[in-house]
């Protein structure tokens, strides 16, 4: 199957990787955490909600369970940074080369940093969004932690 160029980038990289991943398509999108959840049939907090941030500066991911808020103070004592805001779409953009609502933990363009909520990881599977706002990708959550380059930060989505 071809996938569209955000969503191979996406796959190109579990492939290198050798990942075992499923990527799939929703054709009526999964724009929210919620959504997602609906979509695949899984719980929301396997939802992995992939934020872009500005840390000092400089762009950081933050990795959080679909049914948590990122905690804006614990990513700034994990990075660490004086101030820390959600980027903007076209930060989005030229950090992580993706479109807000489809944006995917890798391949990343920008980045500096990526933090992971612990959480994440007792789970066997977590979804990530897979390059559009249609694609969600499946895999384990030490994959994700690994291909991401993210380092794991307890109680990022504090609630």
């Amino acid at each position: 199957m071809q996938w569209p160029e955000d969503v191979e980038r996406v796959a190109g990289v579990l492939r290198a990787a050798g990942v075992e991943a499923r990527v799939e398509e929703f054709p009526e999108g999964t724009h929210t955490a919620q959504d997602a959840a609906e979509a695949v049939g899984c719980e929301l907090e396997q939802i992995v909600k992939t934020l872009v941030l500005v840390a000092d500066g400089a762009y950081v991911l933050a990795l959080v369970p679909g049914d948590r808020r990122l905690d804006e103070a614990a990513a700034a004592a994990a990075v660490p940074a004086d101030h820390v805001r959600t980027a903007r779409a076209e930060e989005v953009v030229h950090a992580t080369g993706f479109e807000p609502g489809g944006v995917a933990p890798f391949p990343q363009r920008a980045v500096t940093l990526a933090l992971i909520d612990t959480s994440l990881l007792r789970h066997d599977v977590v979804w990530i969004g897979a390059g559009t706002p249609r694609h969600v990708a499946g895999l384990a959550p030490a994959d994700l932690q690994k291909l991401a380059r993210a380092r794991g930060v307890d109680g990022l989505g504090g609630g």
